[in-house]
C-alpha cells in the first residue's frame, strides 16, 4: 500500500513540476495566464465511510487552474497592438464570414492581412460591433459581430454644407467710391472683384463640391451711407456672383442681390436669422466642364460685429473635404476604431467587441493563448469596452504574462522537494520489505 501512496505523490509532484515549468516557459508570452496545480487527498472508503484509523491512499491532481489576474501593460509603437485593462477577452473568429466569435484571447498582437482584416499571429479574425451610422454618437450594434476590416481605399470627398464666419466690420468706414447699388432694370454690376473701389472688404475660404474639387467662396462687404449700422454682403464662387436661391447673377436680367447685415447701437448683429441658406448652386456656371451635384449650404454670419476698429476676420471655416488617402488607424479606450485620411476626414469602422464569462477558469484551453466557451465557463456575455464590468482598451500596448518568475522558481524548489520526498518514501518501503524478506 505504501508504494501506491508514494507513487501517487510522485505523479502529483511531477504534474506540479510540469505546470510550474510551463508557467516559466511562457513568462514572455503575451496575454498568457499562469496556472496552479490543485490537489486533493485520497482515502479508501467503505460502505460505512472512512475509518478513523485510515492512513490515506495518497494524493491526486483535481485541477490545473489558470489565474486570470491582470498582467502588466508594455507599450509599443504599433496602434494595432491592443491590451485590455480590466475584465474581458478579445472576441476572435476563424472565418471572416462568421457572425459570432468562437475563440477568446487576451493576446492583442494584431496586424492586417492581405485583405485588410485585423488578425492575430494565427490568422484568426478580430471581431467588432458594427456602427449604426457614421458617427460615434449614433452608437454601435452590440451583439452584431463582424470581423474588423480596414478600408485602405481613398477617403471620399465631402461637399461643403456649412460655412461659418466671424468678422468685424469697421463702423467708421464710408461707402466705396465706385459702388452703386443695383436697381431694377439697371445693368450696373454692384461689386466687381477686379475693382477694389467697389467694396470695402472681402474674406474668402476654400469650399468643396461633391467630387472634391476645390473652389474659392468669397464674401464682399459694402457699407452704404444711405442706412446707418447696415452692411451689404455679396457672394461669389471663383469670381462668379451667386444669389441665395442659386441663380447666377449678371449685369442683365438677373440682379446680384446682397445679404443685408443689420447691427444695433452696440455693434451686435441683429439680422435674424444669422444663417443664410444657399441652395441649388450649379457649378457648371463656374466651369462648364464640371458635372457635379448642386451646392447646398448654410452661411452663418452669427459671429459678425460692427465695432469702431479695423476690419478683421476672427473665424472663417467650412466642413467640406477633398478626397484623401489612408494615413493611419486610431483606436480609443472605448474600442472605437476609426481610419484617418490625408484630407483631415475620418471613418468609423467599428468597435472592438469584448466578451466575458461568469467563470473564466471553466474556459476550455485551445492553445495559442486562446480559450473556448464550455458548460463550466457559463454562457458568453458580449459587451463594449469601458461599459459595465468590461475593461478599457489601450492601443499601442500589449498585456504581458502574469507569471512572476521569482514566485515560480520558489515553487519549483518546493515541487522538487515533494518529488524527492515521495521517492524517498518508495526507497524506505523497499528497505523495509527487503529487511522482512531477509529475516
Amino acid at each position: 500500500m505504501g508504494f501506491s501512496t508514494a507513487l501517487s505523490g510522485l505523479n502529483a509532484a511531477s504534474k506540479d513540476l510540469a505546470v510550474t515549468g510551463n508557467n516559466i516557459a511562457n513568462a514572455n508570452t503575451t496575454g498568457f495566464k499562469e496556472s496552479r496545480t490543485e490537489f486533493a487527498d485520497v482515502y479508501a472508503a467503505s460502505v460505512t465511510g472512512v475509518s478513523k484509523t485510515q492512513a490515506g491512499a495518497g494524493v491526486r491532481v483535481t485541477n490545473v487552474a489558470q489565474q486570470f489576474s491582470q498582467g502588466n501593460l508594455n507599450f509599443t509603437d504599433n496602434n494595432l497592438d491592443l491590451a485590455i485593462s480590466g475584465q474581458g477577452f478579445f472576441s476572435m473568429s476563424t472565418d471572416p464570414a462568421a457572425s459570432s466569435p468562437s475563440l477568446y484571447t487576451r493576446a492583442g498582437e494584431f496586424k492586417l492581412d492581405k485583405d485588410g482584416f485585423v488578425t492575430n499571429n494565427q490568422g484568426n479574425f478580430l471581431m467588432a460591433f458594427s456602427p449604426n451610422g457614421t458617427t460615434v454618437e449614433e452608437g454601435f450594434s452590440e451583439g452584431v459581430f463582424k470581423p474588423l476590416k480596414i478600408n485602405a481605399a481613398q477617403g471620399a470627398p465631402v461637399a461643403t454644407s456649412k460655412i461659418e464666419t466671424a468678422v468685424n466690420l469697421d463702423a467708421t468706414e464710408i461707402k466705396p467710391p465706385n459702388y452703386t447699388a443695383q436697381v431694377p432694370g439697371d445693368t450696373t454690376v454692384p461689386v466687381d472683384p477686379t475693382d477694389s473701389r467697389t467694396y470695402n472688404h472681402t474674406s474668402s475660404v476654400s469650399i468643396f463640391d461633391s467630387q472634391g474639387n476645390s473652389h474659392i467662396a468669397s464674401m464682399y462687404y459694402v457699407t452704404d451711407d444711405a442706412a446707418s449700422n447696415q452692411w451689404l454682403s455679396y457672394f461669389f464662387i471663383d469670381g462668379v456672383p451667386f444669389n441665395e436661391n442659386g441663380t447666377k447673377a449678371d449685369a442683365g436680367a438677373t440682379r446680384h442681390d446682397p445679404i443685408t447685415l443689420n447691427f444695433d447701437s452696440a455693434g451686435k448683429l441683429t439680422t435674424d436669422p444669422a444663417k443664410k441658406n444657399f441652395n441649388g448652386i450649379n457649378l457648371a456656371n463656374v466651369d462648364p466642364s464640371l458635372n457635379v451635384a448642386n451646392l447646398d449650404f448654410t452661411f452663418d454670419f452669427g459671429g459678425t460685429t460692427q465695432f469702431s476698429t479695423n476690419f478683421s476676420v476672427q473665424d472663417l471655416s467650412q466642413d467640406g473635404l477633398p478626397a484623401g488617402n489612408l494615413i493611419g488607424i486610431d483606436i480609443d479606450d472605448k474600442g472605437v476604431v476609426s481610419s484617418r485620411f490625408s484630407n483631415g476626414g475620418s471613418e468609423i469602422l467599428g468597435k472592438v467587441a469584448l466578451t466575458r464569462f461568469a467563470n473564466p477558469q471553466g474556459l476550455t484551453k485551445k492553445g495559442d493563448t486562446t480559450w473556448g466557451e464550455s458548460n463550466a465557463s457559463g454562457q458568453s456575455v458580449p459587451g463594449q469596452p469601458g461599459t459595465g464590468s468590461f475593461g478599457v482598451i489601450q492601443s499601442g500596448a500589449l498585456e504581458s504574462s502574469n507569471v512572476d518568475i521569482s514566485t515560480q522558481l520558489v515553487h519549483l524548489i518546493i515541487a522538487q522537494q515533494a518529488y524527492q520526498a515521495n521517492a524517498q518514501t518508495i526507497t524506505t518501503e523497499k528497505t523495509i520489505i527487503q529487511t522482512i524478506l531477509n529475516a
